[in-house]
């Protein structure tokens, strides 16, 4: 059985361009839950199950449909984070 683990993760910034000022509470929300669904579904990464601070992770940049729905493009950028601390040493 798999001990579930308490992880703290702090997002001071986000930057996003070119979204509407209106949609940024919802891609905020859409981040958070793909961000625990992956840690919940495919576990920490290596760099956090060691116990590593990680100061801050670059999610890189990406290409979304003009017409994008906030949740797909919180989802994409939950992606990118958790693949982010993937490539953490």
């Amino acid at each position: 059985m798999v001990t579930p683990q308490n992880i703290e993760l702090h997002i001071e910034e986000l930057v996003l361009h070119g979204f509407l000022p209106g949609d940024r509470r919802h891609i905020a929300a859409a981040v958070e839950a793909e961000l625990t669904r992956l840690f919940t579904e495919q576990g920490l990464p290596p760099a956090l199950a060691a116990g590593t601070a990680v100061p801050t992770v670059d999610a890189g940049a990406f290409q979304m449909a003009p017409d994008a729905k906030p949740a797909a493009v919180g989802q994409q950028i939950a992606g990118n984070v958790y693949n982010g601390f993937n490539s953490v040493k």
